[in-house]
């Protein structure tokens, strides 16, 4: 079905309110297609349909929908309906789900719920956000050691339903203690009478719950699994994360990232949005950023300006500042990102063996870049100002100089900021070049006293 039929068909559906008609739909079109096109019409015109839905379908397409949208329909919901789709959800969604009702919305929902419903909920729930545990699914195929291969095929037909990611299947104990991992092709060209217990594979790679959710996302991603068993420090499996998950994560780790580096950090770890976010708090985050980078502007102004006596006497030097310290933050803001790139692949840690290793690798490049850069803007400045060697010199080694620093700092600062216990992302690419903007006046205004003081005017006796 191309879109235009899709949109068409869909406002039809919205004026008629045909359930079984728009089950069919979602069978017939690419769901994230049909949810695209849901969120162009009005949250109580979406939740018609979904009461005339039946209640499987109305649970997958609810939980493919993005969470501001989701609490809007649940709030247009009767409360039968709510609960009808708590029974269905994946455990991860609905857990999500639950924890931003409002504490009378929990409570009048945990009522209407089964025991096995419920008590899932508050174990999946009670896990901080940004945890694996806040991220873990309770929908996942499990049998028992002892079991044959028959045996064991016939129990995950049983609960196949229920089993939505049966690729990998885990075998647990007693209390639930995770033993080892099968995968279904090899149980299923297995022998029938073969045991569990010889198939498996023992030491899973697993994550446990209260662990950050990006280390599941990467041990994901280097063992190139489908699905990451979760336990909890008693070793007793309680889910797992699926790669679908993992790649929502990294997402928003990334998002996170360029938000920080482009100096939009929130301070209470919520990513701004230009959608959700209120106004007042757009501001309150990047004005905190600003107000810093202020402090540093101030600062290097101040000491500018005091330096009229120098500038007088070779006001010449005034056309450099710019290019200079300009260069210095450049050099920073290219050396930081390569480092947060390698410790968001996972290449990099805080360690003195990674640190001495980045700095081995910057100091050479650094220098080469430097000189590079040195001396293509000392020739520019010979021939297009016609200025001196002793000027010359002044720029070509203050361009050498700042380039190394800021490709050395830029380098070093993300270390430095995962070591205070903060994302290194923070270090965002304004403040590294407005430190550099400083120390780069510092640097070019110190060799200009080296290399021109003589050019000032002599005090008077």
């Amino acid at each position: 079905m191309n879109r235009a039929a899709l949109q068409l068909t869909i406002r039809d559906q919205l004026r008629s309110f045909d359930g079984p008609t728009f089950d069919r739909l979602l069978r017939a079109a690419p769901l994230a297609d049909v949810v695209s096109e849901l969120e162009q019409h009005p949250p109580r015109e979406v939740a018609g349909l979904l009461q005339a839905m039946a209640a499987h379908t109305r649970a997958e397409l609810l939980a493919h929908m993005p969470a501001e949208r989701q609490d809007e329909l649940l709030n247009l919901l009767p409360h039968p309906v709510v609960v009808s789709l708590f029974e269905r959800l994946p455990s991860a969604e609905r857990a999500d789900l639950y924890n931003r009702l409002s504490r009378g919305e929990q409570n009048r929902l945990l009522s209407a719920l089964a025991k096995v419903e419920r008590d899932d909920i508050l174990k999946l729930s009670s896990y901080p956000e940004h945890s694996v545990g806040a991220e873990t699914s309770s929908d996942y195929a499990s049998i028992a050691p002892e079991l044959s291969a028959s045996e064991a095929l016939a129990t995950l037909r049983a609960g196949g339903k229920d089993n939505k990611a049966i690729e990998a299947i885990y075998i647990l104990g007693e209390g639930h203690q995770l033993l080892g991992t099968v995968s279904l092709g090899d149980l299923v060209q297995a022998p029938l009478e073969a045991r569990v217990a010889d198939l498996m594979q023992h030491n899973p790679v697993f994550a446990e719950a209260g662990w950050p959710r990006s280390r599941a996302a990467e041990l994901i991603r280097r063992y190139d699994l489908l699905a990451l068993p979760v336990i909890d420090e008693e070793r007793r499996m309680i889910g797992i994360v699926t790669i679908d998950e993992a790649m929502d994560i990294e997402r928003e780790e990334d998002v996170t990232r360029l938000t920080n580096f482009g100096g939009a950090a929130a301070l209470d770890d919520n990513n701004l949005d230009m959608r959700s976010s209120s106004w007042t708090r757009m501001f309150r985050v990047r004005v905190f950023w600003l107000l810093i980078l202020t402090v540093f502007g101030a600062i290097t102004s101040t000491f500018v300006a005091r330096q009229q006596e120098l500038l007088e006497a070779a006001i010449i030097l005034a056309a450099f500042i710019a290019p200079i310290v300009d260069m210095g933050g450049n050099a920073g803001s290219q050396s930081a990102t390569l480092v947060l790139r390698g410790m968001a692949l996972g290449q990099m840690s805080l360690s003195w063996k990674d640190v001495g290793f980045v700095l081995k690798r910057e100091l050479p490049v650094a220098l080469c870049l430097g000189v590079t850069v040195a001396l293509l803007e000392a020739v520019l400045a010979y021939f297009s100002k016609g200025v001196g060697f002793d000027i010359v010199l002044v720029v070509g080694l203050s361009m050498m100089l700042c380039t190394m620093a800021g490709g050395v700092i830029g380098a070093l600062l993300p270390f430095l900021a995962k070591r205070m216990g903060t994302d290194p992302a923070t270090l965002s690419s304004p403040l590294i070049t407005s430190v550099m903007d400083m120390l780069g006046v510092f640097i070019y205004f110190g060799l200009a006293y080296a290399f021109l003081g003589h050019m000032l005017a002599a005090p008077a006796v």
